[in-house]
């Protein structure tokens, strides 16, 4: 029977250098978003400075963290509160369909309306 531990070292040397990998693309997208926009939250357009810094994150736009363009197209500096509330707005309106195939409401909640507060034209009852 074959010893599986080199196999296990390569895979584990193939994770943690992913991990690595993963990570610095992190830091590096968080620097070139920080040396392209301003350092105020996009949202509720809180300023930040040296010191807070760390509070303001890198948002991805269409939420792929994996798209990165060098112009920063995808991404928005927004504060930790603000960034945390885009991303509940997600979960907590999973079944929203943007694509137009949903189907569209026909209730018209004010069509009885002129009936009911008395503006139906007088002149044709004459």
């Amino acid at each position: 029977m074959k010893d599986k531990q080199p196999d296990s070292d390569v895979l584990d040397n193939l994770v943690l250098e992913a991990r690595k990998a993963h990570q610095e693309n992190l830091e590096g997208y968080r620097q070139q978003a920080l040396k392209l926009y301003p350092w105020i939250c996009g949202r509720c357009q809180r300023e930040f400075n040296r010191e807070n810094i760390a509070e303001l994150t890198v948002h991805h736009k269409d939420h792929n963290h994996d798209y990165n363009p060098r112009d920063g197209s995808n991404w928005e500096l927004l504060c930790l509160y603000c960034h945390d509330n885009e991303h509940q707005r997600l979960t907590e309106h999973p079944t929203i369909n943007t694509d137009g195939d949903s189907p569209q409401s026909t209730y018209k909640p004010f069509s009885q309306l002129g009936e009911l507060t008395g503006s139906i034209d007088d002149s044709k009852s004459d």
